[in-house]
């Protein structure tokens, strides 16, 4: 009696917390080369968007339209020039659909694309466990498509953290 309730319980750890994840993501590894659906519901490709910029920021936030991810992405807006005179383009991801991400991208107007991660096929590409919503990280990824910044949690302060990383690396 004992024992199918301990297959049971292990088949649902087992579904939780083993499913088909990569390894997390770090500084010098290649980043995914996945595609999504945007904000716009046209299909993006990420590996496209590495090979066409100097770099590319993408970003992760939990949920559209709640206060972190509003001060994350409106960091990102707001250094929108400067970021683009480093040739850096930007994309945001999360879970949310469509709708959801075209509601955010008009509220905040931000200039740059949202992908609606609903399968969550670009969380697990870049190494996330992505269970339930997307981590609040960021990947800096340069043209040759590797990755040369990462960071966790930032929230208000993201674009300055890219900017100063960026600045850095000109001195």
């Amino acid at each position: 009696m004992k024992l199918p309730r301990f297959l049971a319980l292990m088949s649902l750890f087992s579904l939780l917390f083993g499913s088909a994840r990569a390894e997390a993501l770090k500084v010098g590894d290649q980043a995914p080369a996945v595609s999504a659906t945007t904000d716009a519901g046209t299909t993006l490709n990420l590996a496209d968007v590495y090979k066409k910029n100097n770099y590319t920021l993408v970003w992760f936030y939990p949920r559209a339209l709640t206060g972190g991810c509003t001060k994350q992405g409106c960091s990102i807006r707001d250094a929108s020039a400067e970021l683009k005179k480093l040739g850096v383009a930007v994309v945001g991801v999360s879970t949310d659909p469509v709708e959801k991400q075209k509601e955010f991208k008009e509220k905040n107007n931000f200039d740059y694309p949202l992908l609606a991660d609903t399968d969550k096929k670009v969380v697990k590409a870049f190494g996330q466990a992505g269970l339930v919503a997307a981590s609040r990280e960021a990947y800096l990824i340069d043209r040759s498509g590797k990755i040369v910044y990462y960071d966790k949690g930032q929230t208000e302060k993201q674009a300055e953290m890219v900017l100063a990383f960026l600045n850095g690396k000109k001195s």
